[in-house]
């Protein structure tokens, strides 16, 4: 017998917009590279605070300006965060980072560098982050039913054993948490490259098709108008490459296998857009790991999953991230990074329906309070998705 995810539940907080969150974070949230050495101040004072540094954040303009305060407001407003302590260099940015995360109505104050100085500022953000820990420690979980969990996927150091086995593994889990009417979502554009007519066919209408082709297209007018070559020096990766694939038609069917046989695509969503309902979501996104899975995190998904052929390290700082492999030597050489061991699929110890059900036991125990092994090992990478050069 497997799982009965409509009886399952999970155990965490209930945020004031009414989305459940599986960790209880109280982040220091820095508006651009100027400000990351005040909010590491902040987090190095109190103790249950978390500063998220970044790279980036000034003279940039349009469409990669709006991406840029999406991801922020983004990562402020997850579930998974209790509070938010926003600095900046500037007051003007800063408040609209503020003003997102405030529509949710989670607990954030703002802090401005400018005319305050460094000590000042981080004595002030100090004191609300202070507050914000306070505040996060007092609240208590909740049960919800398991439908109400999002959970978002993406793949990495793929070989051989991720196509056959690893991302079956998601695909079948995804197609049980899909019918459960679980919130779900996938992506790596690039990473679909040869097989995006399996993926379009997959669109649940005309019109989510017609958006998932412009999403995928604009994506290769960008290699297009870019392109020294061709895309052999990026994809595969060499650590693909000694996985046993060879081109990225190969890697874009195993990628694909993550969205299952069941699942049908019930909509389409820019970098770090919101779901408004559930189903399964692609999102046009980044195939590096850790952009990937910052975007998710923003988009407002509270678990990850992360099937892994060659190995990957990859964590975040406020969503979970959940590693497989159906790989036996990434088991054996990497063992503290890997959560769900699946390796006996292609052993032939273990069928595809029970590998999906150790994996969302696993989901199940992570929206429970267990840390993965990137939580343990203080994997916290944040990294945030550009479009183009700042002005």
């Amino acid at each position: 017998m497997g799982i009965n995810l409509k009886a399952a539940t999970f155990e965490g907080w209930r945020r004031e917009n009414g989305r459940m969150g599986v960790r209880n974070h109280v982040i220091v949230l820095p508006v651009d590279d100027l400000s990351n050495a005040a909010c590491e101040a902040v987090a190095n004072n109190i103790k249950g605070a978390m500063a998220i540094p970044h790279s980036y954040g000034r003279l940039q303009f349009g469409a990669d300006l709006d991406l840029h305060f999406r991801t922020l407001i983004g990562t402020g407003t997850n579930p998974n965060v209790a509070g938010v302590v926003v600095i900046g260099i500037e007051p003007g940015w800063t408040g609209r980072v503020v003003e997102g995360i405030a529509k949710s109505g989670k607990p954030v104050e703002g802090f401005a560098i400018e005319q305050n100085g460094d000590i000042n500022t981080i004595a002030s953000a100090s004191r609300a982050a202070y507050r914000m820990v306070k505040h996060a420690s007092r609240l208590k979980r909740t049960r919800a039913p398991l439908s109400e969990l999002w959970v978002s996927t993406k793949c990495g150091e793929s070989d051989t054993t991720s196509g056959l086995a690893s991302c079956p593994t998601v695909g079948n889990a995804f197609d049980k948490l899909w019918e459960n009417g679980n919130t779900l979502v996938f992506g790596e554009t690039t990473e679909l490259t040869g097989g995006e007519h399996l993926v379009a066919a997959r669109c649940r209408t005309p019109e989510i098709r017609a958006k998932f082709m412009a999403m995928f297209d604009r994506y290769q007018r960008v290699i297009e108008a870019h392109k020294t070559n061709d895309l052999s020096e990026s994809q595969p990766t060499k650590g693909n490459i000694e996985g046993g694939l060879t081109t990225i038609e190969e890697k874009a069917l195993g990628n694909i296998q993550k969205i299952g046989k069941k699942c049908l695509v019930d909509g389409v969503l820019d970098k770090a857009e919101t779901p408004t309902g559930p189903g399964l979501w692609f999102m046009d996104s980044s195939s590096a790991a850790a952009e990937m899975v910052t975007l998710c995190a923003a988009a407002g998904f509270a678990v990850h999953t992360f099937p892994t052929g060659q190995g990957n390290v990859i964590g975040n700082p406020i969503l979970p991230v959940i590693k497989l492999t159906a790989n036996p030597r990434t088991l054996r050489t990497m063992s503290e990074h890997i959560d769900v061991d699946v390796t006996g699929i292609l052993q032939r110890r273990m069928n595809m329906d029970e590998a999906g059900e150790a994996l969302l036991d696993c989901i199940l125990r992570t929206a429970d309070g267990e840390l993965t092994a990137a939580e343990l090992l203080g994997h916290r990478e944040f990294s945030l998705t550009r479009l183009y050069e700042s002005a």
